[in-house]
């Protein structure tokens, strides 16, 4: 709020300027007009702003004459909400008081700036011995008396005549003294800057033999400036080179005495300028704010953003108006009311107040945890079950039913299919390099071998039973040769398609720190995908052939006819990695490696149990089905 004149107007663009400079902002500007110069409506409308904007803290520019309208105005419209105002050294509120009906308890708790103000040695003792007679030509002095004392220093009247000893020790209120002394202490500094300019001036004057008479007034300035000395209270007194003195504030605390609701003022800080060096001292132990407050006002339209938030500006407000958002995933801030938040390093992560960066948390699917012990156990588990039925075909080798569809290629199955559940294992823990690069070779081999297996098995069941027709030229073709070549060349295809993706781009073990929040995710990298998918893909030309030649060969006459059997394993392969590769693609982290797992486990088990569980089902339940006579009856 500032006076409306060419000084006010000044003082607002420079306080304006110099606010935004350290991060604050104006809520509002008000004109105070002069005295007579405001209406009802002007002093309502002004209050109304001052009572309804957030600010706690309102700084007052302007002389008694302009701040004399803000207290009328306060008076006709008290607020209910205490501010705290900062006066301007322009304007001493207990000073020029005429109007008895206002009071100050609007201004309790208020900073006031004035000029650096301090006692002059021997002032108070020179006032109290002064009267009209000792200064007869001071043109002031008698109607000061007539202030203090009420009376005429020289009159005919008896009844209006002095004394001739009043002196102004003898007033009741001494503070008189002190008050004097106070604000005469810029003039003493200013008188005694005069006089030294004066002297100096004095001085180059008589050498250059120039008639000091004829001094004008503006030849001081140049004298002036160069004014340097140490005064009677011990303070330096000098000027900088635009002219204006070196001088200090001091900051006072107005506060309404309860007893009889005087104003007092107490001197709570200072500041000093001088050159470049700047001092500012406030002792707010010792202020005494209003009883609206219990601490140190805040003057802000939002609260303080506490680490982990930042400011957020609201549309259409002031910039010290703001909302306070939660910083992102992935950054933190860890100071109060910071402008943005900061992006933690890749290997670190915000904690839950998001205020600090912590290391992430390495993680993978482990024997530790449920699901990759769930996982290891059902590998083990099936792997034994595999080596169970080994045993027991091993044990009936020489039946029938072993004996049907070539029992070296049940060995080799079953022996591949011991593999693949094995090789699940390699799946599990932290991955290494060696790790990465056997996972998906020794995955791709093994079931290429269990695929080629059942391959020749349909062969086989095709060949076996057109090479029993009359005349067939099939014969020359049945045997071990045609199966063993199947397994051997198709098992090789896959070998040299591992081989060619490990030469050109292997994988490799890589962290991930993008899928899981707070983790890095320990993985493999496929290095090739293009690798990855040509063995997918070959294994599933494999399967698609063996379920063709099997699904046209499951009517074949035989009363164990294993082409049914293969057609159903067949299509269980299928259908577990043609779901394999969408569920591969939307899966994140360590759960990747689980979807693959339960891949492997779904086909391996899906050949077993569609290929052999029948056997074992006539082996140990139906053993009276297991002979020559049965299988060859037809």
């Amino acid at each position: 709020m500032v006076s409306n004149d060419e000084a006010g107007l000044k003082a607002s663009q420079v306080l304006e300027h110099e606010l935004m400079e350290i991060g604050a902002c104006v809520a509002f500007l008000e004109f105070l007009p002069y005295q007579t110069a405001s209406s009802y409506n002007h002093k309502k409308e002004m209050i109304k702003n001052l009572e309804t904007s957030s600010a706690n803290v309102v700084i007052v520019y302007g002389d008694q004459d302009y701040v004399l309208t803000l207290q009328i105005a306060l008076f006709m419209f008290p607020i209910q909400k205490s501010k705290v105002w900062i006066i301007s050294t322009q304007w001493d509120v207990s000073a020029g008081f005429h109007y008895d009906f206002l009071n100050f308890n609007q201004f309790n708790g208020s900073l006031a700036l004035t000029l650096h103000q301090k006692e002059i040695p021997g002032l108070e003792d020179t006032l109290s011995g002064v009267n009209p007679d000792i200064y007869p030509n001071d043109i002031f002095i008698h109607f000061i008396w007539w202030e203090l004392f009420n009376c005429l220093w020289t009159t005919n009247h008896h009844e209006n005549r002095c004394k001739d000893n009043e002196t102004i020790k003898d007033l009741p209120d001494h503070s008189i003294l002190t008050d004097i002394s106070a604000n005469s202490y810029n003039i003493y500094i200013a008188v005694y800057a005069l006089a030294y300019a004066l002297h100096n001036m004095y001085h180059n004057k008589t050498q250059t033999s120039k008639d000091t008479r004829d001094i004008k007034h503006w030849e001081l300035h140049r004298y002036l400036k160069k004014v340097y000395f140490t005064n009677t209270a011990g303070e330096e007194v000098s000027f900088d080179e635009n002219g204006d003195m070196y001088s200090g504030f001091d900051i006072l605390n107005w506060f309404v005495s309860p007893v009889n609701d005087t104003l007092l003022a107490i001197k709570v800080g200072h500041f000093n300028q001088r050159d470049l060096y700047k001092e500012l001292f406030i002792n707010d132990s010792i202020i005494q704010w209003s009883n609206f407050f219990n601490q140190t006002p805040h003057s802000s339209c939002s609260k303080r953003c506490l680490p982990g938030y930042r400011k957020s500006p609201r549309k259409g407000a002031k910039s010290c108006c703001y909302d306070c958002i939660a910083c992102p995933e992935g950054e933190i801030s860890n100071q109060t009311d910071m402008d943005s938040c900061t992006k933690c390093p890749e290997s670190q992560w915000p904690n839950t107040n998001r205020d600090k960066c912590i290391y992430k948390v390495i993680t993978y699917l482990s024997y530790e945890e449920p699901l990759g012990m769930l996982l290891a156990s059902m590998s083990v588990l099936f792997a034994l079950f595999t080596c169970l039925i080994t045993i027991i075909f091993t044990k009936y080798r020489t039946t029938p039913i072993v004996k049907a569809n070539n029992r070296d290629l049940s060995y080799i199955l079953l022996f591949s299919l011991k593999m693949c559940f094995l090789c699940n294992l390699i799946f599990i823990g932290h991955p290494l390099h060696i790790t990465c690069i056997l996972r998906q070779t020794v995955f791709g081999v093994t079931f290429s071998i269990s695929v080629s297996a059942i391959l020749a098995k349909t062969l086989t069941v095709v060949i076996a039973f057109n090479a029993t027709k009359p005349g067939s030229k099939l014969k020359k073709w049945v045997g071990a040769t045609v199966s063993n070549s199947v397994v051997i060349v198709s098992s090789m295809i896959q070998v040299v398609i591992c081989a060619c993706w490990l030469g050109i781009k292997p994988p490799f073990l890589y962290y991930n720190m993008n899928d899981e929040i707070g983790k890095i995710v320990a993985q493999c990298d496929e290095g090739s995908i293009i690798g990855f998918y040509c063995i997918l893909g070959y294994m599933g030309f494999l399967a698609f052939a063996s379920f063709t030649i099997a699904f046209f060969a499951r009517k074949l006459p035989d009363i164990f006819n294993e082409a049914t059997f293969i057609s159903f394993s067949m299509l269980v392969f299928c259908s577990v990695w043609i779901s394999f590769i969408p569920a591969y693609l939307s899966t994140k982290g360590k759960y990747v490696v689980a979807v693959e797992i339960f891949s492997i486990l779904a086909s391996s088990t899906g050949i077993l149990g569609c290929i052999f569980v029948p056997k074992l089902y006539i082996i140990l339940i139906r053993p009276e089905r297991n002979t020559k006579f049965i299988i060859t009856r037809k």
